[in-house]
């Protein structure tokens, strides 16, 4: 049996097609999916998802942007604030939108609380690119 896996974003379908196995970014950290899961509803991080097609084929890595994951039935449906397969990345730009986010991030005051928080989501969007282009480890 294979999983039944969706990703969608506002603007796009990021990912349709089954799979043997998916790790999310859940906000209370990784969540493994496999076949005969049970029913889970649950927020989901800014961070790199990872799908497995199947035993024979690498896993593929998806930078996504927040959201929901619904499992029901072998049924994975992750609907998110934005997504992107990191085979559809530029590795050197999503490298320099990194450091540029990393500098921003260390350069802001602590007492500007907005700017911190600004500064953070920026940082953590652009490392889940970079780590699903296959920047990091």
């Amino acid at each position: 049996m294979t999983l039944t896996v969706r990703v969608l974003s506002p603007d796009k379908t990021v990912w349709d097609a089954s799979a043997e196995e998916v790790i999310l970014p859940s906000t209370t950290g990784q969540l493994g999916i496999l076949t005969g899961h049970a029913p889970l509803l649950s927020a989901l991080d800014t961070g790199v998802m990872r799908v497995r097609p199947s035993k024979n084929q690498p896993w593929v890595a998806i930078a996504l942007q927040g959201g929901f994951v619904e499992v029901e039935e072998d049924e994975v449906t992750i609907l998110v604030n934005g997504g992107e397969r990191g085979d559809k990345i530029n590795l050197e730009e999503a490298r320099s939108a990194f450091n540029e986010a990393q500098t921003r991030l260390n350069s802001v005051s602590a007492d500007d609380r907005q700017a911190t928080i600004q500064a953070t989501q920026a940082f953590k969007r652009a490392r889940a690119r970079f780590q699903a282009a296959g920047g990091m480890v």
